[in-house]
């Protein structure tokens, strides 16, 4: 078996390269105090930002997972903000009963099926 080289990440690429500068809203403040945004699901931790705050950051390190920033300003413009997906029980369950009958004959005829061929088969006869 050959040993690979380099990045482990399976070719996921970070959609952020340090140096960039970006327009982000915090979304949330971690365990440590630093700003959490989000970048195309990409995690950005910025320090000395708060909750809601709309920021301009200039990428510092990128990891394969997360990276870091700092902030350098108010937003020049409005960020883009990721929306979630979220699906209430309400919404799920809307959905029409199951579509197929929950059976256990795992893929045999059923008896109906049975019959009903009996008198396609009886039909053909006539």
């Amino acid at each position: 078996m050959q040993k690979r080289k380099g990045n482990s990440g399976g070719g996921f690429k970070p959609p952020v390269d340090v140096g960039e500068e970006l327009d982000v809203v915090i979304e949330a403040v971690g365990e440590k105090g630093d700003g959490i945004a989000k970048i195309k699901g990409f995690v950005l931790f910025i320090p000395n930002a708060k909750e809601g705050e709309k920021v301009r950051v200039k990428i510092t390190k990128v990891l394969q997972k997360v990276g870091f920033a700092d902030k350098i300003g108010a937003a020049l413009s409005e960020p883009v903000v990721e929306k979630r997906v979220v699906e209430t029980v309400e919404e799920i369950t809307e959905e029409p009963a199951q579509r197929y009958e929950d059976t256990e004959d795992f893929g045999e005829e059923s008896s109906e099926e049975e019959s009903v061929e009996e008198v396609e088969e009886k039909e053909k006869e006539e």
